[in-house]
């Protein structure tokens, strides 16, 4: 029987894409190598709910390599068609489009958990929490986190109620410096400028959050000759983006003086009516958190006179008053919207993707070597990948 031809044409695109990227990151190629001979995961089912993009795929095929069977849901609202065409056709159980609504992808999260991986691999812990609810921890050995939002859950949500370790890859100093901060803060601005076209240079903007992605945010915003200020509630933070050279504030008193608004923090409800009030007409709310809870955007639909869709991944909210502000990538992860999202650069998702697969490896042949629930990468894992990343750029130059 004859493919369908779009569909061949989808596959094709996702299929270059993918070697694109996997030519460049040779973090990954190395332990594909490796897992091919030594395979750690083995008779291991690896449920998945993370991005599904380029550099997941490669991500995916290297634990594949490793001989892990894996079933795999994206995030809401950022899955890539023709990346998951790629995998399904090479043996992977992936549920998830990019049309899907939330309820499609809660779906799609119960999908994964109806398998019973082995091993989780998971992005805000909504594989976590799923199987606490079902009551199933007892058939996970291990799993890793991916995000800020996940690991604050895992902590606060779900503390105590997780009986099988989980490793945080956001806990890990390499990823907070090399992805955290330089990648994210490189993503949002490119997303930021190809998503509306508007330009930096000039442009009054407030980052809501200074952790390590908040610090990157300000760092290239100003690079690009943005004028930033930024909102902290944590003392010694403010403290330090104050002798940074930025404007501290709180976000209800900078909320007139922005022309952009990015959210940063992991948290919810940081950007709500009060922030509103005083926003001055046509400013721009972005958020580069995981969740997409950080802008109350129910809260500004509540209040708005109309809401119109302007372009893919931007909104204009009428506010009654005359004013309006302009909504992107409707209050979710904005670096990851639009048309042609990109996300992290290769280099980053090299290094962070290799501190998931070697925790994850970490969890497969040593579980009982790692105490139940949330906790950082362990220290050598972390000094292994420095060394590694630091001779690839060696040998690239």
């Amino acid at each position: 029987m004859c493919k369908n031809p779009s569909m061949t044409t989808e596959m094709a695109r996702g299929a270059a894409r993918i070697d694109w990227i996997r030519s460049r990151m040779p973090l990954l190629a190395a332990a594909r190598t490796n897992f091919a001979d030594s395979r750690p995961f083995a008779g291991r089912r690896i449920g998945m709910s993370l991005h599904l993009e380029p550099k997941t795929a490669v991500l995916l095929e290297t634990l594949q390599a490793g001989g892990a069977e894996i079933v795999a849901t994206g995030n809401h609202g950022s899955t890539q068609d023709d990346v998951v065409a790629v995998l399904r056709e090479r043996g992977m159980t992936i549920y998830g489009a990019r049309a899907d609504t939330l309820e499609q992808h809660e779906r799609n999260i119960a999908a994964v958990l109806d398998h019973r991986p082995d091993i989780l691999l998971d992005n805000g812990a909504d594989l976590a929490a799923g199987i606490v609810g079902r009551g199933q921890g007892a058939g996970i050995i291990g799993g890793t986190e991916e995000t800020t939002s996940g690991g604050l859950r895992l902590r606060d949500e779900l503390a105590e109620a997780v009986p099988f370790p989980v490793i945080v890859i956001n806990d890990s100093q390499l990823k907070a410096i090399g992805e955290n901060r330089h990648a994210v803060g490189q993503s949002i601005i490119e997303s930021f400028m190809r998503i509306t076209n508007l330009m930096v240079p000039g442009r009054h903007f407030v980052v809501v959050g200074y952790g390590w992605c908040g610090r990157g945010i300000a760092q290239y915003l100003r690079a690009l000759g943005g004028q930033v200020a930024v909102v902290e509630v944590d003392v010694m933070k403010a403290f330090e983006a104050a002798l940074d050279g930025y404007r501290v504030a709180s976000a209800a008193d900078l909320a007139s003086w922005a022309d952009v608004v990015i959210t940063a923090t992991g948290q919810p409800g940081v950007v709500g009516n009060g922030v509103f009030d005083q926003l001055r007409s046509g400013a721009v709310l972005a958020n580069s958190g995981h969740f997409p809870w950080e802008i109350d955007v129910p809260a500004l639909k509540a209040r708005a006179a109309s809401v119109t869709t302007v372009d893919e991944g931007i909104e204009r909210v009428d506010f009654p008053d005359g004013r309006h502000v302009i909504l992107l990538a409707e209050g979710r992860m904005f670096n990851l919207a639009g048309r042609e999202p990109k996300g992290n650069s290769l280099e980053s998702m090299d290094l962070g993707f290799l501190l998931q697969v070697l925790s994850l490896e970490r969890v497969a042949t040593a579980a009982n070597s790692l105490a139940s629930g949330a906790q950082p990468v362990p220290e050598d894992i972390e000094r292994e990948i420095a060394s590694r990343f630091l001779a690839a750029l060696d040998s690239a130059r």
